[in-house]
């Protein structure tokens, strides 16, 4: 029974817990982990069973009954609550959906109905569990500069990944002010990041699926707030528990860091598996790159991660070669994006991925290459110089508002 959903139940009524017990024996792919007669002890018997659903019976006490639904919300937010009573009052179906609840049955239940409602509720399960068979790769994109193409490699990466049918892709933009990854995909959110962050006590994979925008090739995306002011309220471990779910929902994550290399910008960095720092063949860059490269060594959770990747390769005879690059970075390059001026223009001002703009063109290939080397691992190991301890203070001297 791999694919059973796995259920645990309370209901102080000896004669209708049995009854019910015996209802979803009846129905096939269904496992009973555990039941309890009373509500004080059903939030521990969750805790030490991890259902899919939680069945909660409400005529023995309406208001202990809506506690348990409220905490299960907040120390089991991934299990999903189904709510069985005699009563069809609709200011108490409303009070219990919003306490949390997903699906409301009114007594007596025909089998149907039940199937139906567990139906429903499992309509995620099977993609959520074939997701997570697989851990989520996170992948972190850096720019060494304004204007070095970060937002067009993460959304192109991502619709590349997508490409292929086992990948599950989403891409949280973390450029508060300024990010615009909705441009680049011509897409009009409903909800941004900032409307996440405010549900986030209560926020589960269902609830941040629906939040998010999805478009035509697949992808996932989590914008960032429509206003300046809303980038205030979003804190280190709400954009913690965001990145958590979401590695429990997606086999890849990209995550657009903000040129500020704030707090929030750290905390995804730490949390990736690769952070990819993108740079071109110029001195600004180049002198940028090597800033970014000595301060994320001073940090253990991110230095290892770090892989160097090179846009617009050919732009102009006067570039600084690779050769001189890699010299000055002391790093092997981990990959080189050609110079595609026109087609990426094109697909940026159209709002279209290269992907679907010009799927044949070589930079469209290139962004293929980058998915097959992610996918495979292949990093050389870097080679990084000695660092003069009095050229460098450090990553707290990085982060803007950390003081020695």
């Amino acid at each position: 029974m791999t694919n059973a959903l796995r259920v645990a139940l309370v209901d102080p009524n000896d004669q209708s817990r049995e009854s019910l017990k015996q209802l979803l024996e009846m129905i096939g792919e269904i496992c009973v982990e555990g039941d309890c007669s009373r509500y004080e002890l059903f939030v521990s018997l969750v805790e030490q069973t991890q259902p899919d659903i939680a069945i909660i019976n409400l005529d023995s006490d309406i208001e202990k009954s809506l506690l348990v639904i409220q905490q299960l919300n907040l120390e089991a937010p991934n299990i999903s609550i189904l709510v069985t009573s005699k009563t069809s009052d609709g200011q108490l179906i409303l009070k219990v959906m919003r306490a949390g609840a997903e699906e409301y049955l009114t007594l007596p239940i025909h089998q149907d109905e039940l199937s139906s409602a567990l139906a429903r509720l499992r309509r995620h399960r099977p993609m959520v569990e074939s997701e997570q068979q697989q851990d989520c790769e996170i992948i972190a994109l850096a720019g060494a500069n304004g204007g070095v193409g970060t937002t067009s490699i993460a959304v192109n990466l991502g619709c590349c990944l997508a490409e292929k049918p086992q990948n599950s892709v989403a891409i949280l933009d973390l450029d508060l002010a300024l990010g615009d990854a909705d441009v680049f995909l011509d897409l009009i959110p409903e909800y941004t990041l900032a409307d996440v962050v405010q549900n986030v006590s209560r926020l589960d994979i269902d609830l941040l699926r629906k939040s998010m925008t999805k478009h035509q090739t697949g992808v996932f995306l989590l914008p960032r707030p429509v206003d300046l002011i809303e980038a205030e309220f979003i804190s280190e471990e709400s954009i913690k528990r965001v990145i958590d779910l979401m590695k429990e929902s997606f086999t890849h994550l990209i995550i657009d860091v903000s040129k500020s290399y704030n707090e929030l910008d750290k905390v995804a960095m730490e949390a990736a598996n690769q952070v990819l720092l993108i740079t071109q063949l110029d001195l600004p860059c180049l002198r940028n790159s090597v800033r970014m490269l000595m301060n994320f060594d001073e940090s253990d959770a991110v230095k290892d991660k770090v892989d160097i990747v090179v846009n617009r390769t050919g732009f102009e005879a006067g570039q600084i070669s690779l050769r001189k690059a890699k010299e000055t970075l002391n790093r092997e390059i981990y990959f080189q994006i050609p110079n595609d001026f026109r087609t990426m223009v094109d697909g940026r001002n159209n709002g279209v991925p290269l992907i679907t703009q010009s799927p044949k063109a070589g930079i469209t290939q290139a962004f293929r290459r980058l998915v097959d080397q992610l996918s495979q691992k292949v990093s050389e190991s870097p080679m990084i110089a000695p660092v003069d301890e009095a050229e460098v203070r450090g990553w707290k001297r990085f982060w803007p508002g950390v003081h020695q």
